[in-house]
């Protein structure tokens, strides 16, 4: 039997929100109930409390997204379990189908190896710091990266460290001496080796990262497959990724080539040269080179992140693998499973027309301020009057504020909000951080504390006046 969903709205939203769910037929059963309020958001945990009658007759119950009542409460107190919508009702679909791709995002594909590119110049106990921080966003390989003409006395010792910890170790050096070292040391991988420093292999047991021995030169690279095929010794191979506007597009050739004449090979493809080198948010490169390496079913990526504009890259390849091995088995775009790469704009940043935020702001009779945003800019209402403005600065005079410094205080910080995501156009909820995907973390806590610290001042002011 199809599931039976309950959804809670107000007066203003119901025929939209039955329209919503008109268009989803077939998805489950469900029904409407208008609880008694003009306005959704404005339901209140009492109100539903007292309203909603018992028993309740559906499997699930869904509230308005800017509901804050509390889920497990009602849930026990009506013997059915809640669950928060997403804000805006016409998100409704995409809430639902999104659910259904979400938990395609445990699975990828492809090994990241996150190289510490000073690791020669770091005390062991801060590679292993490094280490740790990478591998928590999402690395599986630390890859130490040596540096020219810099000795590396504490190899071994950085390798034992890490391999104490049940990290994989990989290291990357252009010096044979540290190759061999970091092999005998118990290193996983060793970057790299070509034709000419393959006797390095015969020494260790560490996979050799195989490299063409002059640049671009496959013919190269295919002699030292062929000698380590010979030897029954597995490898990965490393066309090598070039900059733009320095060979990028044949070395894309490169890899496309290689995986035409030796479709078994294990490729490893190092991102570095275009996420450091290019002056463009990471989120859209990393994308792109993450779906070229699913189609050419590259299973490795060496990942470095040093500027300060690459400093979320890490996480950023962790999820792009992830979105791109769900697309490919759901033979699908990647498109609608995660939001998380959309650091800058949204896909629907206005989901209420100015004409539906007018309507809204004519029920209100109370003196709360609500602030929302659309195409024209920020909506701020109340029963007081209904503002639209570009920039904040030119509201501020209009909400007669001035003498009450903790409530100038929360409208001054939610506008700011407001104006930064109608200029990106980026979805903004009242009293909700703003949503940065992979590109920030996520601020802890509850999401209405500017709200809340508002209040607190307010009534601190009012003590303090008494």
């Amino acid at each position: 039997m199809a599931e039976n969903i309950l959804f809670l709205t107000g007066h203003l939203a119901r025929a939209r929100l039955e329209a919503v769910l008109e268009a989803m037929s077939g998805s489950f059963d469900w029904k409407v109930l208008d609880i008694g309020v003009k306005v959704a958001a404005l339901m209140t945990e009492d109100i539903i409390m007292r309203r909603l009658p018992k028993p309740v007759a559906a499997d699930k119950v869904m509230l308005p997204g800017r509901c804050r009542a509390d889920l497990d409460r009602l849930g026990e107190r009506f013997g059915v379990p809640f669950l928060r919508g997403p804000d805006e009702l016409k998100d409704i679909p995409v809430y639902f189908g999104r659910a259904r791709k979400a938990a395609d995002l445990t699975k990828y594909d492809i090994q990241i190896f996150a190289e510490i590119v000073d690791a020669s110049a770091l005390p062991v106990d801060a590679i292993v710091n490094r280490a740790r921080d990478y591998m928590e966003r999402g690395a599986n390989v630390i890859d130490l990266g040596c540096l020219p003409d810099t000795p590396f006395p504490h190899l071994e010792e950085a390798i034992a460290a890490l391999k104490d910890k049940g990290y994989k170790v990989s290291v990357d050096s252009a010096d044979a001496d540290e190759l061999t070292r970091g092999g005998k040391a118990g290193a996983d991988f060793l970057l790299s080796l070509n034709e000419s420093t393959l006797h390095i292999a015969d020494q260790v047991a560490s996979t050799p990262v195989l490299i063409p021995k002059d640049h671009g030169d496959i013919a190269s690279l295919y002699r030292a497959m062929d000698a380590l095929d010979a030897k029954g010794r597995a490898y990965l191979v490393d066309p090598v990724l070039d900059p733009i506007n320095f060979g990028f597009m044949q070395s894309l050739e490169r890899y496309a080539q290689v995986r035409r004449e030796r479709p078994d090979a294990e490729i490893l493809m190092g991102t570095g040269n275009l996420t450091e080198l290019t002056d463009a948010d990471t989120t859209g490169i990393t994308a792109v080179l993450l779906g070229i390496a699913s189609e050419l079913d590259i299973r490795n990526v060496l990942v470095v992140q040093v500027s300060p504009h690459t400093r979320r890259t890490i996480e950023e390849h962790d999820l792009a693998r992830r979105i791109m091995y769900a697309s490919r088995a759901d033979h699908d775009l990647p498109k609608d499973y995660s939001d998380g790469l959309l650091a800058l704009h949204a896909r629907r940043p206005f989901p209420q027309t100015p004409d539906e935020i007018a309507a809204a702001a004519a029920e209100v009779r109370d003196k709360n301020f609500r602030i929302e945003i659309a195409e024209d800019g920020i909506h701020v209402y109340s029963r007081d009057g209904h503002y639209v403005a570009q920039d904040a600065f030119d509201l501020f005079p209009k909400l007669g504020v001035e003498n009450d410094g903790a409530h100038a205080f929360y409208l001054g910080a939610e506008l700011v909000k407001a104006e930064i995501a109608f200029r990106l156009a980026k979805r903004y909820a009242q009293d909700d951080p703003l949503d940065w995907g992979v590109a920030a973390d996520a601020p802890a806590g509850d999401k209405s504390r500017l709200k809340e610290a508002g209040h607190t001042l307010i009534a601190k002011r009012k003590r303090e006046a008494s």
